[in-house]
């Protein structure tokens, strides 16, 4: 299927375009930037609520935004992990007083979040955990838990004011049961500590995060205890839809500059090189499709392995580019933008980036291996795979 903007969305997209020009200039930070999308409404478009600070907009206009933000070379959000994984989740099992007292912060751009899922020696298998919360009376407030674990590869923990964390409330349970859903403030010293990963890109967008007996509120378990499981299973499914229309147009303006490159050294005259870039153009535009197919309504989404073909199908398509956009440079592919420094240590440009980065595409937001076992026993009805023990 495709969208029919209609002369409204067209007017919006002019709006969202002029905003966008005259706001970008003099940017300030990364947090001052959240603030300023806040402050125009522009955090909460897709939720099933408003009067959180938000304004609504219908899905035409959702796909208007992500895109003119995508093309407009705006920075990376900080805060979308809270608009976009947690708002939307606590609209769904949160209670009255949970959505009062955090989807405004997350409005007006002044509360950002990470998510503490994934742990050492589980990877994407997240019915691992073993990260525990325990009641603990005397942890400040009545009820409250004291959290205990590790996470890892926890995206923009070193930025976030608060961790939606899985944790194991019931002593003994293994697997999906016995997990509940808790809302953590970061700012704990000595309770929560965070030591940035680093990366092949030489830079730290992951994390590790140590909870030593962090106090969440009784208050701040999201649907219940015991219940874990169900509501993260829900978040995860938020996962998708618009903004993988906007990571698209990233998508494309990339390939654009591979393009570009292989024109430019000559490589595209390479009829191996040709094939590989057109393959690449034709599955970005079907991806698109199916994007926009799984947004079409009720009955379109293609079932419970959707969300994890599209993974498979983005994952493995960016690090191909990846692979491409080093192919076409040639030698020049392994020299540095610029000479080594002891100050800069590893420049590097942005095809190489590129490729570094790509790597892991396949792995966060759960593995290739763990995309195929939901497809195979949830869309499939294939038989699940041997667990081990406890």
């Amino acid at each position: 299927m495709d969208f029919a903007f209609g002369p409204e969305d067209e007017a919006f997209r002019r709006e969202v375009r002029a905003w966008l020009g005259e706001h970008l200039a003099g940017t300030p930070g990364r947090r001052g930037w959240e603030r300023e999308l806040g402050k125009a409404g522009w955090i909460g478009l897709g939720w099933a609520e408003d009067g959180y600070g938000n304004r609504r907009a219908d899905l035409t206009r959702q796909v208007v935004w992500a895109e003119e933000y995508a093309r407009s070379g705006a920075p990376a959000r900080s805060g979308h992990i809270g608009e976009n994984l947690l708002a939307p989740t606590l609209i769904a099992h949160g209670t009255p007083e949970q959505k009062r007292r955090f989807l405004p912060p997350v409005a007006e751009g002044r509360e950002l979040w990470c998510q503490g899922y994934s742990e050492p020696g589980a990877g994407s298998d997240l019915a691992g955990v073993r990260t525990t919360a325990v009641r603990d009376a005397a942890a400040g407030s009545p009820g409250a838990y004291r959290v205990t674990g590790q996470k890892i590869w926890t995206s923009l923990a070193h930025e976030a004011d608060w961790c939606f964390v899985l944790a194991r409330t019931e002593p003994g349970s293994v697997r999906h049961r016995g997990l509940s859903f808790l809302l953590v403030a970061m700012d704990q010293p000595g309770r929560v500590e965070v030591r940035p990963i680093r990366q092949l890109t030489g830079t730290s967008d992951f994390n590790e995060v140590f909870f030593d007996g962090a106090v969440a509120r009784a208050g701040h378990v999201v649907g219940g205890e015991g219940e874990g499981w169900k509501v993260a299973m829900s978040l995860l499914g938020f996962e998708r839809g618009v903004s993988t229309l906007a990571q698209q147009i990233g998508f494309a303006e990339e390939l654009g500059r591979v393009l570009r490159a292989a024109v430019a050294t000559g490589a595209a005259r390479d009829p191996v090189v040709r094939d590989r870039l057109v393959r690449l153009w034709a599955e970005l535009r079907t991806m698109r499709w199916n994007a926009l197919r799984t947004l079409g309504g009720p009955g379109s989404a293609g079932g419970p392995g959707a969300p994890s073909a599209a993974k498979l199908l983005w994952g493995g398509w960016h690090r191909r580019l990846g692979e491409v956009a080093v192919q076409v440079r040639g030698a020049a592919a392994a020299v540095g933008p610029r000479d080594w420094s002891a100050a800069l240590p590893y420049e590097l440009d942005a095809s190489q980036h590129l490729f570094l980065f790509s790597r892991a595409d396949t792995i966060y937001g759960g593995s290739d291996e763990i995309q195929r076992t939901i497809i195979a026993e949830r869309a499939l009805g294939l038989p699940k795979e041997p667990r081990g023990g406890p």
